[in-house]
Formats: structure tokens, sequence, C-alpha cells
């Protein structure tokens, strides 16, 4: 039996749970379908699958071969592509995504729905931490940064600008007073993330003045929803990306302060490890958020 195909076969038991429908989608018949696995399993010397009459469930052995293969074979995919000797590069298979907290909003939420339609073969699986990923040590295809300066050892295509605001409910405002300047905010009580340093990050205003950022912790976090939270409780101001408060900012459930100043603009950018042999399924993600976002 031809191990390519029993590589290719295995992924899509894994991905269609169902060795019919792997079956199937191969073009081979289910008892063809079982062997290959076997066979392959065999050639291994481990047990991939946990098999019953209704379920199917890979081993601890076989969900690394399954991460390991498939990389393999998107690597193998991606360089017929690049040669032009695959026909059909229809991106295909598990994309693994680092993003902010905050990026768990109704605008990516559409964007990720709009994405599956175009590619129904690729399943995005998005990791949201306020951690700076190891791309090749955490097995991530790509991760969502904003940032001023990108790392230079990893590829980074900026995608939209992200602007930050200084924000506070309008309850809080009215117990401590709305600040009238920079040098105000340090009387305030901030919710401040533990996962960035805002010490040294300067504000610009009016006529090109610059004014530091001094900020008075009332509570840390390395969660941006529940700063979110907080803020919205009254417990004090902070410093969010647009795309988490521009509805409550349109509403009127939170204010923006000092408006006329702002700290130095983040671009959102897409990193990844290395710009050749990009499989279908990263490249058509890439592209797709880039046309989006800029849009």
């Amino acid at each position: 039996m031809d191990r390519l195909t029993s590589l290719r076969l295995f992924r899509e038991v894994v991905e269609a749970g169902s060795f019919a429908r792997a079956a199937e989608a191969m073009g081979l018949s289910a008892p063809m379908a079982s062997k290959h696995v076997a066979q392959l399993e065999r050639r291994l010397g481990v047990r991939l699958l946990n098999r019953s009459s209704r379920h199917l469930s890979l081993t601890e052995a076989g969900r690394t071969w399954y991460e390991q293969s498939s990389q393999a074979l998107d690597l193998l995919d991606a360089a017929e592509a690049a040669l032009g000797s695959r026909a059909d590069a229809t991106p295909r298979g598990l994309l693994k995504v680092s993003a902010p907290v905050w990026c768990a909003t109704p605008r990516i939420a559409r964007l990720l729905a709009d994405y599956r339609t175009q590619c129904p073969e690729v399943l995005v699986d998005m990791h949201l931490a306020n951690r700076r990923v190891d791309l090749v040590a955490d097995g991530f295809d790509l991760a969502l940064r904003a940032t001023q300066e990108p790392s230079p050892a990893l590829i980074a295509r900026p995608l939209c600008p992200v602007p930050f605001h200084l924000v506070a409910a309008p309850s809080y405002l009215r117990r401590a007073g709305a600040p009238q300047a920079p040098a105000d905010l340090a009387r305030l009580a901030a919710i401040v993330p533990s996962y960035v340093n805002l010490e040294g990050l300067s504000l610009r205003g009016p006529g090109g003045r610059q004014a530091a950022l001094r900020l008075a912790p009332a509570l840390r976090s390395d969660d941006t929803t529940l700063t979110l939270h907080a803020v919205r409780a009254g417990m004090g101001m902070a410093y969010l990306p647009g795309w988490l408060v521009d509805e409550d900012l349109a509403a009127g459930t939170l204010a923006e302060l000092l408006p006329a100043w702002r700290a130095p603009a983040n671009t959102l950018f897409a990193v990844y490890t290395s710009r050749r042999y990009m499989a279908p399924k990263l490249r058509s993600f890439i592209d797709f958020l880039a046309a989006r976002l800029a849009a």
C-alpha cells in the first residue's frame, strides 16, 4: 500500500471521525481504509486509534502522529503548489492560530464565519491568550499581534491599525471627576494589564505636545475581558483596544478620557515563521484577513 495514501487516509479518518466518511472522501472502500490505518499502525508499532462500534478516538501516540504527520502533509502540499504541479490547491486541514483575548468580539466572529463559508475544509483552532506564544515550540501556524515593533525574527504582515482608548464608566467619572489633562490620570484608579508594560508610554496631544502616561493601579489582570467588566462596573479607568470598547463608547456606557490625547497607534500583524512553502490554508487565511480588515 502507498504510504502517502495511508497518511492522508489517517488524517481524513481523524478529521471526519469515521472510516466510512473518510473512505468516501478519498474514493476508497471502508475495508480498504481500515487496512491502510492498520498497516500504518503495524509499521509504527503503536495503536493510533481506539475503535468501538460507534466511536473513534485518538490514542496519545495517535494524537502526536496526527499533529506531526498533518504538518508534513501540509508542507508537501505547499511545496507541490509552489512548483505548480498541483491543479488543486484547495485550503484544507487544521489551522492553529494564537490571538489576544480582546479578539473575542463580534467583529472577529463574523470574519471567522465568513472565512468558514469561503474555505469550508479549513478547521480554524483559535487560542486566545494575552501572552506571546512560541510559534514553533507551541505548534502554532499563525499569531495575531498588535504592536508597534513586530519581532524581526518572524515574518509579520500588517493587517490594520488598532486604536486604543483611555475609558471609564460615567458613574465612576461622576465620583472621581473627569480628567482635564494627562497629569490628572494619576489620581484616578486604573485597571492595569499585567501582560504589558505601560510605563514609559507617551500620549501625544494638540500641537504635538507629549505627556507621559502615569497610572495608579487599583487592580492588575492578565485578562482583557475581566478588565472591561471592571471598568463597566465603575471600578476605575483602563487603556483598552477600540475593537473591545467601540460599542460601549457609541452607547454611552463608557466614556473616552482625554480624546485629544492619543498614544502611538498599534498595528495588528499576522505573524508566522516563513514565507517558503506556505500551506494553502495559511496563505488563504492571511489573505482573507488582510482584505477584510483593510476594508
